[in-house]
């Protein structure tokens, strides 16, 4: 059973993205925010987005595992759309509906954030799908490692991070398998209005949270039992470094990036 969100994800495959050091794609994913929050028009979303899809394109993933990590925000993405383009009684609109209407500016400004938000959506997914949990949380404990000066424990916090974006995938898969279980006995979730249908949910959520906190106790018990005891003293069995072209990569792209952003 497939997850519907490609969010923690990792699909391995043989691509120049999957092998660029994981540090690297982090600072291009935080680049990529910066130059889309510095992004005043469409053209400069735009120009981001066509980036995002290149990079789709040479990572060689498939289509439908990126589009997996939409599904979650589709109705935020839609909502913002809607909340944007609606006005109440409006001078001049594209159409009515009563004293509500739409208007061309409204309209235009819920297509920003929206692609805005589509596109940080993609980028972050893209990360997921092409770096291994090993690899990201090696990646996230290189990049951290400067907060060590202020004793922060950067190790458990990497594998912490790492854990949640894992546990993104099983809590939809849980919640799905649940969902079809329930429905297998009678259960109906796809009948009357919002409130009716989230009132159905609710159910969901005590064995969803059941399992996944026996999810997480058989996982603290696998680390303790291997002796796991956070940074102190552990090595790993392939040490990563920036390369020369992990450098060259991540500074160029983000320039690209951020130029787009700020000029755009």
């Amino acid at each position: 059973m497939r997850s519907m969100s490609g969010l923690g994800q990792y699909v391995p495959a043989d691509s120049p993205l999957h092998r660029l050091d994981a540090a690297a794609k982090i600072g291009l994913v935080a680049a990529l925010t910066v130059g889309l929050f510095m992004a005043k028009g469409l053209g400069g979303l735009v120009a981001i987005a066509l980036a995002v899809l290149a990079a789709i394109a040479v990572s060689r993933v498939p289509a439908r595992a990126v589009a997996r990590g939409l599904v979650a925000v589709s109705f935020i993405v839609v909502f913002t759309l809607v909340a944007n383009s609606i006005a109440w009684e409006p001078v001049t609109a594209l159409f009515r509906v009563g004293p509500l209407g739409v208007t061309e500016k409204g309209l235009m400004t819920g297509l920003f954030f929206a692609v805005r938000i589509l596109v940080l959506v993609v980028g972050t997914t893209l990360l997921t799908l092409t770096t291994s949990p090993v690899r990201l949380s090696g990646g996230l404990e290189r990049v951290m490692r400067p907060l060590q000066w202020l004793r922060v424990p950067v190790g458990d916090l990497a594998m912490t991070l790492t854990i949640a974006l894992r546990f993104i995938p099983t809590t939809a898969e849980e919640a799905e398998r649940i969902v079809m279980a329930q429905q297998a006995r009678g259960a109906v979730f796809d009948k009357g209005g919002p409130i009716r249908r989230a009132r159905a949910y609710a159910p969901v959520l005590v064995p969803l949270f059941f399992q996944l906190f026996r999810r997480a106790d058989a996982l603290a018990t696998a680390m303790e039992a291997r002796c796991y005891r956070g940074t102190e003293g552990r090595t790993r069995m392939n040490e990563e470094h920036m390369r020369g072209i992990d450098w060259l990569v991540m500074v160029g792209v983000s320039a690209v990036l951020l130029s787009s952003g700020w000029f755009l």
